[in-house]
């Protein structure tokens, strides 16, 4: 399960705890040095899995940061405990013991898994698409709203000496014709009434 090697470790923490036990406050003590113990017996790997050239086992740790797990989808397969996930770093850790390089074990997996399988898929004429929809929307978007705030509203005509003559009277009270009741046939002899 864990590495064991932490097993010393794991009892020291618990001898820690099990030392600084008061009423009161120790078993929320004990609690967390349980957490932290069983969180660090799940983050360790299998040591046979393990390469036995550290540097090739950083490599290959940095890959599976980079490649997905099928199973989980939002995981990288550093994180995810699914056995996809263990069987694809076995297959990283092969490709990186035989030699190749990270171009080489990361065309390997999208070869049998396909782009999917790259948590960054790289840029290509297959999913350029994809990648350039979002900055066509945004300018799509951008020359849309560019023509439609150029667009001239209804011109404004200036107004003519009687409408002027007519607005200032009207602001006075004065019961003089505008150009409107006379374009409509309204006298001043009749009543104005409203809505006609």
């Amino acid at each position: 399960m864990g590495d064991p090697r932490l097993l010393p470790y794991f009892a020291a923490l618990l001898r820690f705890a099990g030392e600084k036990l008061r009423p009161g406050r120790g078993f929320p003590l004990l609690l967390t040095a349980l957490f932290a113990a069983l969180s660090i017996a799940a983050a360790s790997s299998d040591p046979a899995e393990r390469l036995s050239n550290p540097q090739q086992e950083a490599r290959a740790r940095a890959l599976f940061t980079e490649v997905r797990c099928l199973v989980c989808q939002n995981e990288s397969i550093d994180d995810s405990d699914a056995d996809l996930a263990s069987d694809l770093r076995r297959a990283v850790r092969a490709q990186v013991a035989q030699g190749r390089s990270n171009a080489q074990v990361k065309r390997y997996l999208t070869d049998r898994y396909g782009e999917f399988v790259l948590l960054k898929p790289s840029f290509s004429p297959g999913n350029a698409l994809l990648w350039l929809a979002p900055f066509g929307i945004v300018m799509i978007g951008g020359a849309v709203f560019a023509l439609r705030s150029r667009r001239v509203l209804a011109p404004v005509t200036p107004l003519s000496d009687e409408e002027e003559a007519a607005l200032k009277g009207f602001g006075q009270g004065s019961a003089a014709e505008t150009p409107h009741e006379k374009r409509a046939g309204v006298s001043e002899d009749r009543p104005k009434t409203i809505g006609a």
